[in-house]
């Protein structure tokens, strides 16, 4: 009798328990990276009427007899499956889609989030909604990610980019190869100081597969060495030679003398169309930083007045062995607990999820799915008080007896 009361008890406290998980639940169902919990629950423990006993040559075996005593918590577990993305079209909002968490650090300590609402503070510092630090890798000016330690990702508002001289002109296209009219290409390079340099190449056909290349400007502060050369092609039309580096000696107060590497590897001579033009060409002038952007693997690209997109920084994605290991410590953050394992930093979409710049990871929480665990958890609460109120009653009649 007792024991069929205390069983009712151990019921209560738990349907109890789940209804404070599921009341969690949909309380974040609007939080942006929250992840949702869920309950187990198993037997507490057996009294042992009888143990089992086995088969002998005139008795069969004997199952134990066990009472059970009630229930108790087993487990609370989070639940990191994916939450929708939601567009907000804010650049600095970035959601994650698949495994990972962002890293933030606040005082000495990391801590990891979903969410991904970031600002920036008056130091320029990628912060998270509570003023954690976001962290990631630092890039060199060559966009080279150095990967052996974190750092605050810091978007300084007021970068500029120092101009680069030109240090390479690549050239594709169709040289036609019956053609007796020189192909004549216009182009620009860029100084140590940012200036244009008007260059004009041309190109004669000297017959055997093979033509011939002059640079030459009309600026008077220029002076051209190595500005001629020959290229040469196979008998099916593919490159075979002719690459060459081109001298500048300059009296415009820029670095002097500039090299520049003249790349024709990417020319064919075919009996079609001349179609040879200007590929790419490095170098820039100065430029101010104008927007930023964060792409799908978590570099932050500036934009800058030039024209020229350079890397500033790298997002960095953590992931754990056992991410559902992880300690919930309010604010949408997460610490390491013993059986979560230790965090591996790396890039997105290396093993890990992409990245979404403008777009928020909304909450796992399915609204449905909460409300009918809650009616189940209403109507297993109830059931364990008429556990209670049944032994009462019975108990309640053994008193009577007397009477």
């Amino acid at each position: 009798m007792i024991r069929s009361m205390y069983s009712g008890i151990s019921g209560m406290k738990n349907f109890q328990t789940k209804l404070d998980v599921i009341g969690n639940n949909i309380s974040n169902v609007n939080t942006y990276g929250f992840k949702k919990g869920r309950v187990t629950f198993q037997d507490l423990m057996n009294q042992t009427v009888s143990g089992a006993s086995s088969a002998t040559e005139t008795k069969g075996g004997q199952n134990p007899k066990q009472i059970g005593l009630g229930g108790t918590l087993a487990t609370v577990d989070l639940i990191d499956t994916q939450g929708s993305l939601q567009t907000t079209g804010r650049s600095l909002d970035v959601a994650i889609s698949g495994d990972g968490y962002f890293v933030t650090r606040m005082g000495t300590g990391e801590a990891y989030t979903r969410a991904g609402n970031f600002y920036l503070d008056s130091e320029g510092q990628l912060v998270t909604g509570n003023g954690s630090l976001v962290q990631g890798f630092s890039v060199d000016g060559n966009g080279n990610i150095d990967r052996s330690t974190l750092t605050d990702i810091t978007i300084d508002t007021d970068t500029t980019m120092a101009p680069q001289a030109t240090e390479e002109a690549s050239f594709d296209g169709n040289l036609k190869a019956s053609s007796n009219t020189d192909v004549v290409i216009d182009f620009k390079v860029k100084d140590s100081l940012g200036q244009d340099i008007e260059l004009k190449l041309t190109l004669t056909n000297q017959g055997s597969n093979s033509w011939g290349y002059a640079v030459t400007t009309a600026n008077g502060n220029v002076a051209l060495t190595s500005n001629t050369g020959n290229i040469s092609f196979s008998n099916t039309g593919e490159y075979t030679g002719g690459n060459a580096t081109l001298s500048m000696a300059l009296t415009n107060n820029a670095s002097s003398p500039q090299d520049i590497e003249l790349d024709f590897s990417k020319l064919t001579q075919f009996d079609s169309t001349t179609s040879a033009n200007v590929e790419t060409i490095d170098g820039n002038a100065e430029g101010y930083l104008e927007s930023f952007n964060i792409s799908s693997s978590g570099e932050v690209n500036g934009i800058f007045s030039n024209g020229e997109v350079r890397v500033l920084s790298q997002l960095v994605i953590a992931t754990f062995s056992n991410g559902a290991g992880l300690q919930k410590t309010g604010e949408n953050m997460y610490i390491t607990s013993n059986n979560s394992g230790l965090p591996n930093y790396g890039i997105a979409s290396e093993g890990r999820g992409s990245l979404q710049s403008g777009a928020l990871e909304m909450s796992n929480v399915d609204l449905s799915e909460e409300f009918t665990e809650m009616i189940v958890a209403q109507r297993g609460f109830q059931a364990n008080t008429r556990i209670i109120t049944t032994s009462d009653e019975i108990l309640q009649e053994l008193v009577n007896l007397k009477r």
